[in-house]
């Protein structure tokens, strides 16, 4: 009895160092996972807090002020238009209670003149420009711009359009596939698989679960990037350092959001976030230059366009 326990003993000795040692070196067991864009600054809903949400107008201060990728929403319209929205229901963007896929292109309401910023609770944005956006116009007027798309509904339809438009638009290297949903993840990925995708609500639990039984090391893993809430506004239990700089080393980038304030931006930075989702693209540009010996992913590590 004695010596099965000394046996289980080293045994679970050799397995935690082996575990330890091979999440410091991913490369023994894992090819690096290469992107063609490495973001840091990426601008939530076009930059909501400056600007009114997933407008043109938004996307465009993003890019000036100096956001590197552009998050965004879609849903369907009646008449089949791919919109850039982040709610299905407009009520509280537009004030009126009706649903984009009830509507046609051409029926879209106006955006309020004043928008209160989701993650920075009374706080509101203006802007002049209060126009729904079509997908497909953000396409043709950042071409070069990585973005992330969330599909919002699990509407095949929807699904199918929006991986088409990011192929005819020759896309799918910088265009991100997010959404929380795994069984809507599976669709996007078999319509359009050469675009790099996010863990879902159910692909970041299994990871954590991976993580703290010290199995991960010896797990391939499918996605490119993992986009987490913040874990001093979530959850300081769920992402830890350690598990950032794994995901990092096998060539993932890792994104926190919603970070709306400089600690905020900080302390995603200081936990192992290579890129930082913000309403506020301004903000996050001027810390960023503030901060220049905060690390970013070399471009000579990032897959170049061929």
């Amino acid at each position: 009895m004695e010596l099965c326990l000394v046996v289980l003993g080293c045994l679970a000795m050799a397995y935690i160092l082996l575990s330890v040692f091979l999440l410091w070196n991913p490369h023994i067991l894992h090819q690096k996972k290469l992107l063609e864009f490495s973001s840091r600054n990426i601008a939530h809903r076009g930059g909501s807090g400056e600007k009114l949400e997933n407008t043109m107008e938004a996307f465009s201060h993003a890019v000036e002020v100096g956001a590197d990728m552009l998050e965004l929403d879609c849903h369907m319209t009646k008449d089949g238009h791919v919109i850039v929205s982040h709610d299905g229901n407009l009520l509280r963007q537009t004030g009126e209670d009706v649903s984009i896929s009830t509507l046609d292109l051409q029926d879209l309401p106006l955006y309020k003149e004043k928008l209160e910023v989701t993650f920075n609770i009374g706080h509101y944005s203006t802007g002049e420009d209060r126009r729904f956006m079509l997908l497909e116009d953000v396409f043709k007027a950042f071409p070069k711009m990585p973005i992330n798309i969330e599909v919002k509904e699990d509407n095949d339809e929807l699904v199918e359009k929006v991986a088409s438009l990011v192929k005819s638009y020759m896309r799918n290297p910088i265009t991100v596939w997010a959404t929380e949903s795994n069984d809507l993840m599976n669709k996007c990925r078999k319509q359009n698989p050469d675009m790099p995708f996010s863990f879902t609500i159910r692909r970041s639990l299994l990871l954590l679960v991976l993580f703290y039984t010290g199995l991960l090391p010896f797990i391939p893993l499918r996605e490119n990037l993992l986009q987490f809430y913040l874990p001093r506004i979530f959850n300081r239990l769920t992402m830890r350092k350690a598990l950032f700089q794994h995901l990092v080393k096998r060539g993932m980038q890792v994104h926190l959001f919603v970070c709306n304030e400089d600690s905020d931006i900080q302390a995603a930075f200081a936990v192992g976030a290579t890129g930082v989702m913000s309403d506020y693209p301004t903000l996050l540009s001027d810390w960023l230059k503030e901060h220049p010996d905060v690390p970013s992913i070399p471009v000579t590590e990032t897959k170049k366009s061929s």
